[in-house]
């Protein structure tokens, strides 16, 4: 570990904008002050103009290692993870083998302290047959326990009362749920294949994973939670109707907690004509409505947590029909940059963004040390240009698969640097593939 001195940066952290230097040293954050000239560093950034930010923790990704290895692997998704300035990650059970037991949980995390240039934790997935396994979990041992009340991609559609049950009564963490209900999307699917056969248009699948599919299995996602005083964190959340389902207010005070996506506060259903399959995913892209609904609760506190639930699939992959064509996209890279376009926009105010990034996410988890810039935090840290665009294009993507739902868009905001335990991973639009990111630690 090497010392760093970053100064005069705009640091926006905990609610406030205030120019700063930040001093780091043994990889984490050593002194905050107005004038840190005199500290011994081994080298000076100079950040005038530019923002400093807690790097984004996305609580949702697919980087599909083991098993599926040609959409992705932890090193070339934890590279467009930090390329996008994104320092750590949660990722999901549903690989090959399906994380659903210990053994599976800790090949992950073996791979990952090997390869991931990023920060890392892993889900324990929930299946009909393993909830012994979910008993027994240790709550430091993952970031949590994820269920899918609704089939989206593998074999891990947990659809029996009783178990569902079991999952909500007795899990030792928080739950995190995807929610569509799975009967109302088959017969969704059976009246348009009856109307179009297989080749059915890429914009009826928000009609096929509809708002009633949607908002069917988070209320009862809810209700469980309720009902057992469950820890729930309900993910990508895509309609205004289940914004109902949701309150406003600190998180502090929230057993219910809500996230959304970057790419529903981006796309909406107006995009499929264009974007066809590239924006296929589960849950849907929406209505226009829906989008400035999720926009709104972001502001209003209803939503606590901004992810991206990347999800590679190559390009030929995405070249199917509509029942060939996977659901899923690769959204790490541009996540950030694509969340101070919002603030471009007047949608979101930079404090906004920190919050729902970073700060949020962990709070609800519990992350030691991490998601704020504090001294005696690990220095992971995002510098951001906003008076630098980014043009998005292909060859200049790490994600395995190379292409991007965002293709062509000019971003009006830069990722300059990306520091991880203080060191730095990614700069002047270049990764640093010697970093390696640390296992997240959980206070719980």
């Amino acid at each position: 570990m090497t010392s760093l001195l970053i100064t005069n940066a705009l640091v926006v952290n905990e609610g406030t904008l205030r120019e700063l230097d930040v001093y780091i040293d043994d990889g984490r954050i050593a002194k905050l002050g107005a004038d840190l000239s005199s500290q011994p560093a081994d080298r000076v950034i100079d950040a005038t103009g530019k923002h400093l930010l807690p790097g984004m923790i996305d609580d949702q990704v697919h980087f599909r290692e083991p098993g599926l290895t040609h959409k992705g692997e932890i090193a070339t998704e934890s590279a467009a993870a930090v390329a996008g300035g994104i320092t750590s990650y949660f990722e999901m059970p549903n690989a090959n083998p399906l994380t659903i037991n210990r053994e599976a949980l800790e090949d992950k995390y073996q791979r990952a302290a090997q390869k991931s240039l990023a920060n890392f934790a892993f889900y324990l997935g929930a299946s009909n047959d393993n909830l012994e396994n979910i008993k027994s979990l240790d709550p430091k041992a993952a970031c949590g326990i994820k269920v899918f009340m609704g089939a989206s991609t593998g074999n891990m559609l947990v659809d029996k009362p009783e178990i569902l049950e079991g999952i909500f009564q007795y899990a030792p963490t928080i739950v995190v749920t995807h929610c569509e209900d799975t009967p109302m999307i088959k017969a969704n699917e059976d009246q348009y294949r009856e109307q179009y056969g297989e080749d059915i248009p890429m914009s009826c699948h928000p009609l096929i994973r509809s708002q009633e599919a949607c908002y069917k299995s988070s209320s009862f996602a809810v209700e469980l939670a309720k009902r057992f005083d469950t820890r729930l964190h309900v993910l990508h959340l895509t309609t205004e109707k289940e914004m109902a389902l949701f309150r406003a207010g600190p998180l502090a005070e929230k057993r219910i907690t809500a996230e959304a996506c970057v790419h529903h506060l981006f796309f909406s259903e107006e995009d499929y004509e264009a974007k066809g399959s590239l924006i296929k995913c589960n849950p849907a892209v929406k209505k226009a409505s829906d989008r400035q609904a999720i926009l709104d609760a972001i502001n209003s506190d209803l939503i606590d947590v901004v992810a991206t639930d990347h999800a590679p699939h190559t390009w030929d992959e995405k070249q199917g029909t509509y029942f060939k064509a996977p659901a899923g996209l690769p959204l790490v890279q541009h996540a950030v940059v694509s969340m101070l376009e919002h603030y471009h926009r007047g949608q979101f105010s930079l404090e906004t963004i920190v919050q729902k990034t970073s700060h949020n996410v962990a709070q609800l988890f519990q992350i030691e040390n991490r998601g704020y810039i504090r001294e005696g935090y690990w220095a992971d840290l995002t510098l951001v240009d906003l008076n630098a665009p980014t043009v998005v294009d292909d060859q200049k993507l790490y994600s395995k698969c190379g292409w991007s739902p965002f293709g062509g868009y000019i971003f009006k905001s830069s990722i300059v640097a990306t520091l991880v335990n203080g060191e730095v991973a990614f700069e002047a639009g270049k990764v640093n593939q010697s970093v390696r990111g640390a296992r997240i630690a959980f206070e719980r």
